[in-house]
């Protein structure tokens, strides 16, 4: 292995096992800000309140750090698959803290992972030598990364202003397509500027290019919508969903934006590209297996149309007086179930108890009427 790839290959595994971290604790953090106030998923910021939230941004950012010098010794089809450690991470802190169950065929998935991330460090190209920020600005100006550019940015309008006000609480695609679409973005904007920082520390002075500083205003606002859209999705659905579904996205935009960009394959044999693809593969098979084999997430009252549990049941005795059973109460053979309310309306108030109980009255009087002739028989 070329001692420049080894470099990024450590770090990229520092990172991932901060990162990894990072999604537990501020999801743990999401869920105290949530119960005194508005959800990060419905447009609150009480998070940003929330010290638990913060260290788990610290843990991040110390990842991100991590991740963020890694690019600069080595390609971004080397660093980014590796990410799938972080789903591991996650998902073995999550079954410990935040009780999301891994299963025996999840720890399967894990060992997919790891074993495709070995195949793709194996056979990783060695990392292109750049010498200005200007050689890095005339590869992002070239026609084809311009079309994936303009191509992402659409995707990520789309998804913003119509895709999320109405399918965002219930797709978790939608939340998670647009942290993947604007990473591919930011990880070729902050290979960028890694690259500039190393050739500014070894006596060639990156900042008195303006191309530089426009690398560093791309990298900002990326990073600040990805962080947005990230909590939401973290907020809305499972730990165990979200992350696997954004590393697959994620590292696949990132790879294709980076061959494009950087021609990362250029030079290498056929053998080595198929060697990487099937890692790459490998990879998202275990993330998959890892995903299918847990346990979702069960969603918190939020609104009066939420289920509850246990389910009650509704009969009617002999002599017409109505009487209610829960689901583990055994049923009485004197009794003739004429109507099983799954979906009471729920709230914390007595009065909007009352007016539940007195709809599901009734919808068994109007049941009542109906089944009269069936009941009456019965009886």
């Amino acid at each position: 292995m070329y001692s420049s790839n080894l470099k990024g290959f450590i770090l990229a595994m520092v990172s991932s096992a901060f990162i990894g971290s990072s999604f537990i604790i501020k999801k743990k953090g999401l869920r105290k800000a949530g119960v005194n106030g508005p959800r990060a998923s419905s447009g609150g910021y009480g998070y940003l309140l929330e010290p638990l939230w913060w260290v788990g941004m610290l843990t991040m950012i110390i990842g991100e750090i991590s991740n963020f010098v890694a690019y600069i010794y080595a390609p971004a089809v080397l660093v980014t698959p590796l990410g799938a450690l972080s789903i591991i991470v996650s998902a073995v802190l999550a079954h410990f803290m935040l009780k999301e169950k891994l299963q025996k065929m999840g720890m399967l998935g894990c060992l997919l992972c790891i074993v495709g991330s070995t195949i793709i460090v194996l056979h990783a190209p060695e990392e292109r030598s750049i010498s200005s920020v200007e050689e890095i600005w005339e590869f992002a100006t070239q026609p084809a990364f311009l079309l994936y550019t303009a191509s992402a940015i659409a995707t990520a309008l789309v998804l913003i202003l119509y895709c999320a006000p109405r399918y965002g609480q219930t797709n978790i695609i939608v939340y998670i397509g647009i942290c993947s679409v604007i990473g591919s973005l930011t990880v070729m904007s902050i290979k960028a500027i890694g690259i500039a920082i190393k050739l500014t520390l070894e006596g060639t002075n990156q900042a008195k290019y303006f191309q530089t500083w426009i690398f560093a205003m791309v990298a900002i606002t990326c990073i600040i919508i990805q962080l947005n859209y990230l909590n939401m999705a973290l907020d809305t659905f499972n730990t165990a969903i979200v992350s696997p579904i954004y590393y697959a996205l994620f590292t696949s935009f990132t790879i294709l934006a980076s061959a494009i960009m950087f021609k990362d394959y250029s030079g290498q044999s056929a053998s080595s590209i198929a060697s990487e693809l099937c890692g790459f593969i490998t990879v998202l098979s275990g993330t998959a297996v890892l995903h299918s084999t847990r346990d979702p997430e069960t969603p918190l009252i939020t609104d009066l149309y939420t289920p509850l549990s246990p389910k009650v049941s509704w009969y009617i005795q002999g002599n017409g007086e109505l009487w209610k059973q829960k689901d583990e109460d055994e049923s009485s053979p004197s009794f003739i179930t004429i109507l099983r309310q799954d979906y009471f309306k729920a709230s914390r108030s007595r009065s909007t108890i009352c007016q539940c109980q007195i709809k599901a009255l009734s919808c068994i009087h109007a049941m009542w009427v109906v089944q009269t002739r069936s009941v009456v028989k019965f009886l």
